[in-house]
């Protein structure tokens, strides 16, 4: 595992984590560790950890940061940096994963449905768990979309409804009607 690190002003460099203990970073101040990050409002580089909290399943890490400068406080995660598959299209084009776009993706699908963020995230990490136990190197894109549609019918079957329609595009309302009474069973 990486993590990115100061060397000196403003430096950067990537090392691993066996060599983190001997670059010092800042001391202490008054009980909470100072470090060199950006604020993203900003663009100070000395924040302070605020809080730190590890989720639930021990998949993250969460911080409260401080900025030095203009005191706005944020929120930044840590997690374990993996390689996932690329995923191969429908016309043979491989591109690389994005969270993001799977976020995207059951965000709108679940738009104005009782389902919390927190949720939606929890999906999203079993979706990503599903895909790096396949211990692949490429995935189709059908089999990512089979996932997101697993995940989405747990959580809500509107939201799997919707999902549905738009990822599988039926060619007539016979085929939708099958879906929707296969839900409604």
């Amino acid at each position: 595992m990486f993590q990115s690190t100061p060397l000196s002003g403003r430096i950067w460099k990537r090392l691993p984590l066996s060599q983190m203990n001997s670059i010092p970073l800042k001391g202490k101040v008054s009980n909470r560790s100072l470090f060199l990050m950006k604020c993203p409002f900003c663009g100070h580089l000395e924040t302070q950890v605020v809080e730190t909290r590890i989720s639930e399943d021990a998949e993250f890490i969460r911080r409260r940061r401080q900025c030095g400068a203009c005191e706005k406080r944020f929120t930044t995660y840590e997690r374990p940096d993996v390689s996932f598959p690329s995923i191969v299209k429908k016309d043979g084009r491989r591109t690389d994963y994005q969270r993001s776009k799977i976020l995207g993706s059951m965000t709108l699908a679940l738009r104005k449905r009782p389902v919390s963020t927190a949720q939606i995230d929890a999906a999203v990490e079993q979706i990503e768990e599903k895909l790096l136990n396949l211990g692949l190197r490429e995935v189709a894109s059908s089999r990512l979309g089979e996932l997101v549609m697993l995940e989405l019918k747990k959580l809500d079957k509107i939201a799997y409804i919707r999902f549905a329609s738009v990822y599988r595009s039926f060619e007539d309302i016979d085929e939708f009607r099958m879906l929707v009474d296969e839900v409604g069973r």
